[in-house]
């Protein structure tokens, strides 16, 4: 009951704060208004009208990335680029002969961190800039062994980044990647 409670309450702040939000009483300008960098005297910023509501701004072109040599073919992109954000979807280390994870450990991960320069690559970028990283893997004793061959597709600095110990992968990999990257 405790916990229900406690769920309820969440929902209720959760739906308040998206009312505020959608009001534009979230704590910025609504929309519709821009700021003009001037101050009114009194330290506030002016704000004018520009004239177009969310509606009429033209959002930024997506770009879909789907490489040419995917072992398996699923219903998902291999990245999605908006602007100068690519978010590399999960990937798996998928031998592109057998469609199963490489049989050797350092095979497999070698195929997968290839899989995800080659998808940055596509959109004209490199590891280095990747800035956010997810790593699965159902056998965190397998941390060090991945880190190993990790380290050496990144330049001086790494992204952010979590290792998380998973349940069971998709086809029996060892780990699974997925990134966000930001063009420099």
């Amino acid at each position: 009951m405790r916990q229900l409670s406690f769920m309820a309450v969440a929902l209720v702040v959760i739906y308040l704060l998206a009312a505020a939000l959608a009001l534009g009483q979230g704590g910025n300008p609504p929309a519709s208004t821009k700021e003009s960098g001037q101050t009114s005297g009194k330290g506030m910023t002016t704000v004018e009208q520009t004239g177009k509501s969310v509606a009429q701004q033209k959002a930024p072109a997506r770009r879909y990335i789907n490489l040419p040599n995917r072992a398996v073919q699923a219903p998902f992109s291999d990245g999605v680029l908006i602007g100068d954000t690519l978010y590399v979807a999960g990937r798996i280390g998928i031998d592109p002969k057998t469609g199963k994870p490489a049989e050797d450990l350092e095979q497999e991960i070698k195929i997968l961190l290839d899989g995800i320069r080659s998808t940055l690559q596509e959109a004209g970028m490199t590891m280095d800039d990747l800035v956010s990283v997810q790593v699965f893997c159902p056998d965190v004793s397998l941390y060090d062994k991945f880190n190993s061959a990790y380290r050496s597709y990144f330049g001086k600095e790494y992204p952010a980044r979590a290792f998380v110990g998973a349940g069971p992968l998709l086809r029996g990999a060892h780990f699974e990647m997925l990134g966000i990257a930001v063009k420099r």
